[in-house]
């Protein structure tokens, strides 16, 4: 194993994914890439298609990833560090595609139903979507 992207948003399955990751390339010697993934707001009905404006601030993931770094730098080990904006499910494939990872690492979390309705789970998107092992951690 030489890769293993992490998705990570500051929750706590987020947190046990990102300890799973962490003891998982420690103990394979596989490179860590650590990732938060602001969604995009997309526009609907008067000619308004496609995505808009991250729904977050650019600075609240890198905050999330500063917690992700403080984490790690506990445990001894090191990351690569990837802020991004897009769909959080196709965003995480797609850099575990560019770094040709091995594995995903995500956590689940349980959702409202308006969220449920309208296919707003990450793990499932990333689970049909993804060319590499995907570990849901719980």
């Amino acid at each position: 194993m030489k890769t293993i992207v992490v998705g990570y948003d500051d929750t706590e399955p987020a947190k046990r994914a990102l300890k799973r990751g962490a003891e998982l390339a420690e103990a394979l010697g596989a490179k860590l890439v650590v990732t938060s993934v602001a969604s995009v707001q997309h526009g609907v009905g008067l000619g308004r298609t496609g995505p808009l404006d991250p729904t977050d601030t650019p600075e609240m993931h890198s905050e999330e990833l500063k917690s992700a770094a403080a984490m790690l730098q506990e445990l001894g080990v090191e990351a690569e560090y990837v802020r991004a904006i897009g769909e959080p499910a196709e965003t995480i494939v797609e850099l575990a595609d560019q770094r040709e990872a091995n594995m995903i690492i995500i956590g689940a979390r349980d959702l409202g139903v308006v969220q449920r309705m309208i296919g707003q789970r990450v793990s499932t998107v990333v689970t049909r979507q993804a060319h590499s092992d995907v570990l849901i951690v719980h």
